[in-house]
């Protein structure tokens, strides 16, 4: 593109990161979905299946192909939705910062790293977690490292060009941005899936009376029952969306630059 083309205005910005996203949301559910039913299966019910294997194979036997899809219906509708608002704050926070550094394009920022390092140093390790409720204690730090493993990766993977990451460092990225979502939060998704199907907290208490009741009960171990497959279904699922949103993007982008 060439230097006197005007970028596509705000609107049109999120738009594009809008339907960028839902595409990203359909290719993550439609790839991930019976891994994530297996995932859920073995946080709920953790001592009645051996392993992921078991628990997928046992699920197979039974209900077919289908047991193996179940929610897949709610699950689009949820993460087309998250991901098309997700990615539209993703994209509007980075042109934000660039507009605030005086800065052209959001590749000329640097990773979220330096951000934390910064945190670190002037505020300790609470500063991470300023102004946390429970309602984000999954969501603040999972996305954190969902972006940060994504931009780093794909940051490493693309250091000797300088040109947009192909279609193959994407999908490595956004596995390995799947991947460390999962493993910095797992525990607390896990006593968030029991809460929600088996509402093991009494009325007055809540994450905390969950959690603590799951350790005394059961142990450490449990919370981390259907690890192996949710980090097995992060890699393809978060790098069809990542694929799915960045294809999207730079087709809708280019086809903006092409209307002005």
């Amino acid at each position: 593109m060439s230097s006197d083309q005007s970028h596509p205005s705000h609107f049109v910005q999120v738009l594009i990161n809008l339907t960028s996203g839902a595409m990203g949301g359909v290719a993550c559910v439609v790839s991930g979905q019976p891994f994530d039913t297996a995932k859920v299966k073995m946080q709920t019910f953790p001592s009645m299946y051996r392993s992921f294997m078991d628990c997928t194979v046992r699920t197979y036997r039974v209900e077919g192909m289908r047991g193996l899809y179940h929610g897949t219906v709610p699950a689009l509708l949820a993460n087309v939705s998250e991901n098309a608002v997700l990615f539209a704050c993703y994209g509007f926070c980075q042109n934000l910062v660039c507009q605030v550094l005086g800065m052209q394009d959001p590749s000329q920022l640097s990773t979220p790293w330096s951000i934390v390092c910064d945190i670190l140093k002037t505020e300790g390790v609470c500063g991470l977690y300023r102004g946390l409720s429970s309602t984000w204690l999954r969501e603040i730090p999972g996305y954190f490292f969902f972006f940060g493993g994504y931009e780093l990766s794909s940051r490493i993977l693309n250091s000797s060009s300088g040109d947009q990451p192909g279609a193959l460092v994407v999908t490595i990225s956004g596995g390995v941005g799947g991947a460390c979502f999962w493993l910095s939060v797992y525990p607390v998704d896990s006593v968030k899936s029991r809460i929600q199907v088996l509402s093991i907290a009494s009325p007055s208490g809540g994450f905390l009376i969950s959690l603590l009741h799951i350790l005394k009960k059961e142990g450490i171990l449990n919370l981390y029952s259907g690890l192996m497959p949710t980090v097995i279904r992060a890699f393809p699922s978060n790098a069809a969306l990542f694929l799915a949103y960045e294809m999207t993007k730079r087709t809708l982008t280019k086809w903006s630059y092409n209307q002005n």
